[in-house]
């Protein structure tokens, strides 16, 4: 039974012989970076590069369901790439326009 499954995965048009799977899965390391960077200030987040990662998450987790063959490793990395982007740019748009750093934004931009 798991040599099958393993037999499957192995021949997938999307398996580990082909750049369908590893491209996605090199990919996770920029969502586990992204992780990563919770721990890090929010006045230290980037708005281009945050808004960057959560539309490539957006677009290519649509795309990845639309192509063929399916490559579920591509959505779920995508899927994680938006979630953690959103949640970096809520961060950062939390710090900017409370009520301290808010006015801080806001006369900088005045």
């Amino acid at each position: 039974m798991a040599t099958s499954r393993l037999a499957a995965l192995w021949n997938h048009p999307a398996g580990p012989k082909t750049i369908h799977f590893w491209a996605p899965t090199f990919k996770w390391g920029i969502s586990i970076a992204n992780v990563a960077d919770f721990a890090k200030p929010p006045e230290k987040i980037s708005y281009p590069q945050q808004i960057a990662v959560t539309a490539t998450g957006v677009i290519w987790s649509r795309y990845s369901t639309v192509i063929t063959p399916k490559n579920w490793n591509l959505f779920s990395v995508n899927v994680a790439m938006a979630a953690t982007g959103i949640y970096q740019l809520s961060r950062k748009v939390m710090h900017d326009y409370s009520s301290d750093a808010g006015s801080k934004v806001l006369e900088e931009h005045h």
